[in-house]
């Protein structure tokens, strides 16, 4: 009798189990709906509605081990519930004063089919603004450590929409963007810039736009402890589907978990407008609250540097022209000088003094510190030591001279990608950094990674940078990574951790074919999306023949003088570069007054037009200040833009000061010619600006008479 209860007991859950699984569990906010279930074979997928239009057509989702005991075969339902959080908070830094974090949440409950099977939840929380979802493992007996050989999520696509893509390169995200329909994805004819990707894979976040009026982003957050997301594409289904950057073992693993875990979210950003997509903070409020309990040293700012005028050859990183030194056992006080090296004392001086005339917070110096020689591109590991100068760069006087000026050095540490000695050197680099005054260090990643064989974007590099902004905190320093895995809303947990390059940045118009003019109008809705991005606006001197005629010959920055400046409100950064030479930036003081004026903290942020590879117009209000600052950029077409001033303070006049292209200005002819107007204005006030092709207008907001 009791065998014969515990039979029925067993057949009445898994009617029950069945019963659940053929009918979907929903969660749902606003336009917004997701639906989970369970095929017959026992396999989890979920869809993604707005309104009526699917988003995402039924997908697969599922984690394969190692050990073949993953949770990508049959499951069945142990349970499910659905909970609702709507709070808010404020960040330390960022385009708002306070975010709202609104979503309703579905646990789903799995197991595989043997009663002791091993257990897995599915965490969807639901959005407004789109959908986050992730794999959980818990404790459990039968689970302690695991191999995560594959991720099997697919994004299923309802149709063949219009792409905004990248090469999926494990090693690189500094490409132009094609924009292509999903069925035209095809990297094969594109020069690769670390390892070549496959012909049909790319990077997140990407951009799609149906043709029936949706805007879709698909990217992750909280990438921690696993590797980053890449998706390859089918042209026949438009389906997409999860590839995980594999580690060095040759094996094909991806992740080596511990019990219990999860893995980052996997996001969907969807809205029926462009400036939507911009402003949604779903990804940050992904992310886990700031782990810093003492904030106040974190400031955002502007700085400039000895760093451009390396890239249009007019100084260099390294102090000798001699390759092929040894790091310990070089005399570097004996080597000759090759007569350029920027990082020398007197020009440090003299960025320091623009940097105080100008009210700039900090000036980066890279070049300082010895082994720039031969540091690229040769796998070697002991490249750099992070604390000792080259013979022409004075350390403490310089701190001196700085401190009586009022400005701060930030540091540079490019550390080759050799990582493995980085890691070494990093408590010794940032006590350095301590006992000199520095607050501030960018780091660099060029080249193949040590530990040989691991990428950029795997997990044991993006254990590394989440192990580097712990260890600046603890220090107390702030972060920019260069050459990083693209950001996932992690400067929310690591406040200090101020921005990332990433990106194919501004630095590219020096010393290759360049960026497109449409290439700013892609970036907020693809790469920023994750994240702060460190672009290096504010080159004024465009045409860059007369830095060193012979070896710039042609090349230029494909943008107007007046979208530079636009940039600094487009490219949201609270650790913002005037990237220009001084003597640049003397000859139009006018236009560099934007710059001093323009804020890189805001209390409110509007997307007033945009639409990706087309053109942007955003504007922002200073923290603490009734002070607003606009940007307006487009791509290589000419634009007329009416702008409603309805955000600005009813009842109050402001002055608005105008930074537009000039007459007969273009990106490619005349990019420098720019105007400057003011006027006076009010929230019924409509603007009309004029954008030449490649060119954008720069607006701040003062109040009258202040």
């Amino acid at each position: 009798m009791r065998n014969l209860l515990l039979l029925l007991l067993l057949l009445t859950a898994s009617y029950q189990a069945a019963a659940q699984a053929r009918a979907p569990l929903t969660a749902r906010q606003d336009k917004v709906s997701l639906q989970f279930a369970l095929a017959p074979d026992g396999r989890p997928s979920y869809a993604v509605f707005y309104g009526p239009k699917p988003v995402i057509l039924p997908s697969r989702l599922g984690l394969a081990f190692a050990d073949g005991k993953g949770f990508d075969g049959p499951l069945v339902l142990l349970g499910s519930e659905v909970t609702e959080v709507d709070d808010t908070w404020q960040p330390v830094w960022g385009e708002v004063r306070s975010i709202r974090n609104h979503y309703q949440q579905l646990t789903v409950h799995l197991r595989q089919p043997a009663a002791t099977g091993r257990r897995l939840d599915l965490v969807f929380r639901v959005f407004a603004d789109g959908v986050g979802f992730r794999y959980e493992v818990p404790a459990q007996p039968s689970l302690a450590y695991f191999t995560v050989q594959d991720e099997h999520t697919e994004f299923n696509l309802p149709a063949n929409h219009k792409a905004f893509w990248i090469p999926g390169d494990y090693d690189s995200n500094e490409y132009t963007y094609s924009t292509t329909r999903l069925s035209e994805v095809n990297s094969a004819g594109i020069e690769a810039i670390q390892l070549k990707s496959a012909p049909r894979r790319v990077q997140t976040p990407l951009m799609l736009r149906s043709d029936d009026g949706l805007y879709v982003n698909l990217h992750e957050a909280a990438l921690v402890n696993y590797p980053a997301l890449m998706l390859n594409v089918d042209p026949k289904t438009f389906g997409l589907s999860s590839q995980l950057v594999p580690d060095a073992s040759g094996t094909g693993a991806k992740a080596y978990l511990q019990a219990p875990e999860h893995t980052p979210w996997r996001t969907i950003v969807v809205a029926d407008n462009a400036p939507a997509v911009l402003a949604s903070k779903l990804i940050l409020n992904l992310n886990e609250p700031p782990k810093l309990t003492d904030t106040g040293w974190i400031q955002p700012q502007k700085f400039v540097g000895v760093w451009w005028e390396m890239h249009v050859n007019k100084a260099s990183w390294n102090y000798a022209d001699t390759t092929n030194l040894k790091l310990a056992d070089t005399n570097w006080n004996a080597l000759k000088s090759n007569g350029h090296h920027g990082a020398n004392t007197a020009n440090v001086k003299r960025y320091i003094d623009f940097a105080a005339a100008h009210g700039l917070q900090s000036v980066l110096v890279e070049g300082w510190n010895v082994g720039w020689e031969d540091w690229a591109n040769n796998w070697k590991e002991e490249v750099f030591d992070f604390v000792t100068p080259y013979p022409d760069f004075a350390v403490a006087e310089l701190q001196q001279y700085a401190q009586g000026k009022g400005v701060q050095l930030m540091m540079h540490h490019e550390t080759s990608s050799s990582v493995t000695n980085y890691e070494r050197r990093q408590p010794a680099a940032y006590r350095f950094m301590q006992e000199h005054h520095y607050a501030a260090v960018k780091t660099g990643y060029v080249g193949r990674i040590i530990p040989r064989g691991e990428h950029h974007d795997g997990q044991w590099m993006v254990n590394h940078y989440v192990r580097t902004a712990r260890l600046t905190a603890d220090h107390r320093l702030m972060v920019d990574m260069h050459e990083s895995v693209r950001p996932t809303g992690l400067h929310r947990t690591y406040p200090n951790w101020l921005a990332n390059e990433a990106a194919r940045g501004n630095e590219f118009n020096a010393w290759s074919s360049g960026n497109p003019p449409e290439h700013e109008t892609i970036l907020p809705f693809t790469r920023l999306m994750g994240g702060p991005m460190d672009y290096t606006p504010g080159i004024f001197q465009i045409k860059l023949d007369d830095w060193n005629p012979a070896r710039n010959k042609g090349r230029q920055v494909h943008t107007t003088l007046a979208k530079q400046l636009a940039l600094y409100v487009t490219m949201y950064s609270p650790l913002q570069m005037a990237a220009d030479l001084p003597e640049a930036y003397e000859q139009h003081l006018d236009a560099f007054r934007f710059i001093e004026d323009v804020a890189v903290d805001w209390d409110d942020t509007r997307i007033l037009a945009a639409e990706p590879g087309d053109y942007i117009t955003t504007v922002r209000k200073a923290k603490g200040k009734d002070e607003w600052y606009l940007g307006a950029i487009t791509d290589e077409n000419a634009r007329a833009q009416s702008v409603k001033l309805d955000f600005l303070t009813p009842g109050r006049q402001y002055e608005a000061t105008i930074y537009a292209d000039g007459k007969g200005a273009s990106w490619d002819q005349n990019p420098m010619a720019y105007q400057i107007r003011r006027q006076q204005v009010d929230h019924k006030t409509v603007l009309k600006l004029l954008l030449a092709p490649g060119g954008g207008a720069a607006v701040s907001f003062k109040p009258a008479g202040k």
